[in-house]
């Protein structure tokens, strides 16, 4: 099976926080710009998160994370699902805490919306900050 980046301008993203609510510091669309200068920053609390919603439904079959080392999740949770159904667990993840862009492979799954949801934060205030993040896997 070909993979290819899923994510695309049309795709809806949302995530829990930023940092001081300054979006255009911080914002949620720096994890897609292709920019090594930029990220997300959360704002401080136990459990953050990223929200994707494909413009169409995709089979997800890899992530790609790039955290700040000292402020990378230890634990991730990925949820997906279809338009107006309840999300479901795909699987957990474990990223190490370093500055170097990490892939995780999923179980294969048809979804319209992806959910990570960062826990365990080595960070002391639970910031979580995220340079790049890719989704990888076919569109249907």
């Amino acid at each position: 099976m070909p993979t290819a980046p899923l994510i695309c301008n049309k795709t809806v993203s949302r995530v829990s926080s930023v940092l001081n609510r300054d979006a255009k510091q911080f914002g949620k669309k720096h994890m897609f710009d292709g920019s090594e200068e930029t990220c997300w920053n959360s704002d401080q609390g136990s459990s953050q998160w990223v929200m994707l919603e494909f413009p169409q439904p995709v089979k997800v079959s890899q992530l790609q994370i790039q955290f700040q080392g000292g402020f990378a999740s230890q634990l991730c949770t990925l949820e997906g699902g279809r338009k107006g159904e309840e999300l479901v667990k795909i699987s957990d993840f474990y990223p190490e805490d370093i500055n170097a862009l990490q892939s995780f492979r999923t179980e294969e799954t048809m979804l319209d919306k992806l959910k990570i949801t960062f826990e365990n934060s080595t960070d002391f205030f639970g910031r979580i900050i995220v340079y790049r993040l890719s989704v990888l896997g076919e569109k249907l």
